[in-house]
């Protein structure tokens, strides 16, 4: 059985994870904590100066100035959000909520969830292509137009709210957001990498079909301007692409809107 290890967040609170990894990314190493509530994720690599503020920034100043203002509460369901740094074992690494349970397969694929992914997170990915969607997913995973909208019109809420917050996302994309069309949820991830305009530069460029032209081009333009950019092709994504209560079209009809 795994240990459980205590250690303390800057800020003085305890916490305790599980010293087993339940995932692992390009930058972080991701530990659950005993009671499944929450997860911390220690970097790779060592943070310098700059990362660490704006780490220390994205979980105090910029966290409180979102969840503790008037309607905060609003926000949480919107943002899977760092609430907390921890530096351990001479790692650095981040206290971040659990992913509500909407947010993972109930049903999985198609013929008893051949493909293994009941349980798994739902990344917008998994419903950005009409094909895959219909080939390989249980059919109560896949929503309708109504729920397809609403996620569109959360996440555009979301991005708004990071904005005003003079806040943008490095890698806004498919892969980075959570979705539930089956009852019409949605959430932004991996916040940790927020830009600030002038302050905090991104830590990627950003994700093949969501990289606005202008990043393309000169690849140091970290701007609200191009945070839209990267959250209107998700939204068509969500919207055009494969929204599964379409009618079919109308044999004979040459212009068929549906085609």
């Amino acid at each position: 059985m795994a240990n459980i290890i205590t250690c303390k967040t800057k800020d003085g609170k305890t916490i305790q994870y599980v010293d087993e990894v339940i995932g692992s990314g390009s930058m972080k190493d991701v530990y659950f904590s005993p009671d499944k509530s929450y997860v911390v994720a220690f970097y790779h690599k060592p943070q310098n100066e700059q990362a660490r503020e704006r780490i220390n920034m994205i979980t105090g100043r910029y966290r409180q100035n979102i969840f503790e203002q008037t309607g905060g509460d609003y926000w949480k369901g919107l943002f899977c959000w760092p609430t907390d740094v921890v530096e351990h074992a001479d790692k650095v690494g981040i206290v971040v909520p659990a992913y509500q349970q909407h947010f993972f397969f109930r049903y999985g694929s198609k013929n008893n969830d051949f493909l293994g992914i009941k349980g798994r997170e739902k990344e917008g990915k998994w419903f950005a292509s009409a094909n895959n969607q219909n080939k390989f997913l249980d059919p109560r995973e896949r929503g309708n137009t109504l729920n397809y909208l609403k996620v569109c019109i959360l996440l555009t809420r979301a991005v708004r709210r990071m904005h005003a917050a003079g806040l943008c996302h490095s890698d806004l994309s498919y892969k980075n957001v959570l979705i539930d069309p089956e009852l019409g949820h949605a959430c932004i991830i991996d916040v940790d990498g927020l830009v600030v305009p002038g302050k905090y530069p991104p830590d990627v460029v950003g994700t093949p079909d969501f990289i606005a032209p202008e990043v393309v081009k000169t690849s140091h333009l970290p701007t609200p301007r191009i945070a839209e950019y990267r959250y209107r092709p998700a939204c068509t994504f969500g919207t055009h692409l494969h929204v599964p209560s379409f009618p079919a079209p109308v044999t004979g009809r040459k212009n068929s809107r549906y085609r």
